[in-house]
């Protein structure tokens, strides 16, 4: 008999006398033992169907069809059943940690909740089993860590603590949703070594969902493409990237990011220079705060960037990538030179950055994030020219509908708000906002690891095309280095705030020195 069996699922969410179909007549099953995975791009239904197991959906959800676990309906179960069955048997791995887990409780408190509710556990019983669950995903000196808060983890820590939360009950059924996506190349590779190991030691059953088809290839038994809320493909991992026979499917696999970055003309002029720069941050104790140590997250930071230049930045979290980009803005403290088109602007005030603003921009990683969900498109967009009186207010409007159309916006949805976009379509809006000051540099921080592979590839597309346009220079930080090879002229690789490699792209890629760059390919490419 399956453990899961769902049959004919469709799920309906109703809002203001609307209906909208979420997913439709889906059917599929997972045995034990087995990892079985769900791809697709951002509203296929993946996670939709997956919060119906256990209906975790919103009370708006019209849920219909049959899910069975080892015999038991799921639809329309008691709460009783529900609560027994959620956390015991049926466990979460879900994407982001740091909004799963409780920044106000300690770790050991967050595991020892869970144990305490379903199993009873007290006092050093409890506590010896936590430390049992560190110890098994792999935290080091787990003693330590018991009264350390979320924030005061790594990304892949926080993942782990996640994964020893999900595995406390013991569960039968394991379901993660993308449970990587966030992670370093290195910290994914052992996330994902972990619950294969999991997986034999504990015999769990293993429900994956993820947009990354290589995470797939890796670790699914069984694959299963969804569209829209359509099942359009399923069968084993062999089969579906070995002979995929479904148009969507095809799509999903062929998805890369490609190519080189254009050539940079011989004659460019430098538009960024550093030169030993130095990002420190006191640890200041005491009644008195006295510095009795600092966090070294850049050292002795030497680069430069040209005109039409990508200059690529990679390293695992910590490394001190997004210190060294904050730090060449300006929005954190540094020491020693920041030259920015032959001016120092490390000793410039203030008020004598301001005029220098405008030329330099920065997009992130999470633009859902980063646009204020109280401003329409227009109004985020336009902000730029205000602050910076860069042109006449009545032709703001214009302004906006033109640079949208050149990142592939229609103008017309202008006064929409950004919850009302797409995750690549707000990116978008996000690029949008920082070229419509026609910036000479600009620092793109992750812009693209949060999205599905085919917006991936449209958005570093623009990028090209855009640098291409207006010879930008670009600091380009991202741990996809596949990414970072298409976009990149020259690369740096970082580790605990050292520059540990630097040159051509070419070369290190093809030809890498160090140890850690050597781990951090094979780790990629494999």
């Amino acid at each position: 008999m399956n453990l899961l069996d769902i049959q004919n699922l469709s799920i309906q969410f109703s809002q203001d006398g609307q209906s909208s179909a979420a997913v439709e007549e889906v059917s599929f099953s997972i045995m034990a033992g087995e990892t079985v995975a769900i791809v697709g791009e951002s509203g296929s239904g993946k996670s939709v169907t997956a919060l119906s197991i256990v209906d975790l959906l919103p009370k708006n959800a019209v849920v219909r069809g049959s899910i069975t676990y080892q015999g038991q309906e799921m639809i329309g179960a008691s709460e009783p059943i529900l609560q027994r069955l959620r956390g015991n048997n049926i466990s979460f791995i879900f994407q982001e940690p740091m909004t799963s887990l409780n920044p106000l409780h300690t770790i050991e408190k967050q595991l020892g909740e869970s144990l305490a509710i379903h199993q009873g556990l007290r006092g050093l019983v409890l506590q010896d089993r936590i430390l049992e669950l560190l110890l098994k995903v792999g935290i080091p000196d787990p003693t330590m860590r018991l009264k350390s808060y979320p924030h005061q983890l790594s990304g892949g820590q926080r993942q782990r603590v996640m994964i020893a939360m999900a595995l406390a009950n013991e569960p039968e059924l394991l379901i993660a949703d993308e449970p990587t996506t966030a992670l370093d190349v290195t910290i994914e590779a052992q996330i994902l070594d972990l619950l294969a190991e999991l997986q034999r030691t504990e015999g769990l059953s293993l429900l994956f969902i993820t947009h990354d088809l290589g995470v797939v290839r890796k670790i699914a038994d069984r694959v299963i493409v969804m569209q829209r809320g359509i099942v359009v493909e399923s069968g084993q991992t062999s089969q579906i990237f070995g002979a995929p026979k479904h148009p969507y499917t095809k799509m999903l696999l062929d998805a890369e990011t490609i190519g080189a970055p254009e050539p940079i003309p011989e004659n460019a002029p430098e538009v960024l220079k550093t030169e030993n720069l130095k990002v420190w941050f006191p640890i200041q104790r005491g009644l008195l705060r006295r510095t009795v140590g600092h966090v070294k997250a850049v050292n002795d930071a030497t680069l430069s960037v040209r005109a039409g230049e990508t200059l690529g930045i990679v390293g695992e979290s910590g490394s001190g990538k997004t210190s060294l980009a904050l730090a060449i803005m300006r929005l954190i403290g540094s020491d020693n030179c920041i030259s920015f088109n032959g001016k120092d602007i490390h000793a410039m005030s203030r008020r004598q950055m301001r005029s220098i603003r405008s030329d330099i921009q920065m997009v992130f990683q999470d633009p859902f994030g980063s646009l204020s969900p109280r401003m329409s498109v227009v109004e985020i967009v336009a902000e730029g020219l205000g602050v910076h009186n860069k042109s006449n207010k009545k032709n703001h409007r214009s302004e906006v509908a033109t640079i949208l159309r050149e990142v592939g916006l229609d103008p017309s949805t202008m006064d929409r708000y950004p919850h009302e976009f797409s995750g690549g379509q707000r990116q978008r809006i996000a690029i949008a906002r920082a070229m419509i000051l026609k910036p000479k540099f600009v620092v793109l921080d992750e812009p693209t690891s949060a999205l599905d592979r085919t917006v991936q590839v449209q958005i570093i597309d623009l990028l090209r095309a855009l640098q291409k346009k207006y010879q930008l220079g670009y600091l380009f930080i991202s741990h996809d280095l596949k990414v970072v090879r298409a976009l990149s002229h020259k690369v740096i690789v970082m580790k605990d705030g050292d520059i540990v490699e630097h040159g051509e792209s070419s070369q290190i890629f093809d030809n890498p020195q160090h140890a850690y760059t050597q781990t951090l390919l094979e780790a990629a490419l494999s």
